[in-house]
């Protein structure tokens, strides 16, 4: 199968804006003051969902970026 350009950049543009979304969330998950990810110093199941979240995220996000530049490559050898 072969990708278009514009949806081989838009894949690729998917999965770096996904690392930098998920990446925020985690740091601020992590540095949550708030209560809702920490009770005292233990993780609350608030803390391990929104986790697996962006861990779901970073695996998407890496093979969807992947598909894309595997795709920018193939049109750059076949012009």
């Amino acid at each position: 199968m072969k990708l278009s350009r514009p949806l081989s950049w838009f894949l690729l543009a998917f999965g770096v804006w996904s690392w930098v979304i998920w990446v925020t969330f985690v740091k601020n998950l992590v540095k949550d003051s708030s209560g809702l990810a920490f009770d005292g110093d233990s993780p609350t199941a608030y803390f391990w969902v929104h986790l697996t979240l962006a861990v779901v995220s970073f695996v998407l996000g890496t093979v969807i970026g992947g598909i894309g530049l595997r795709g920018l490559r193939a049109l750059r050898h076949t012009s």
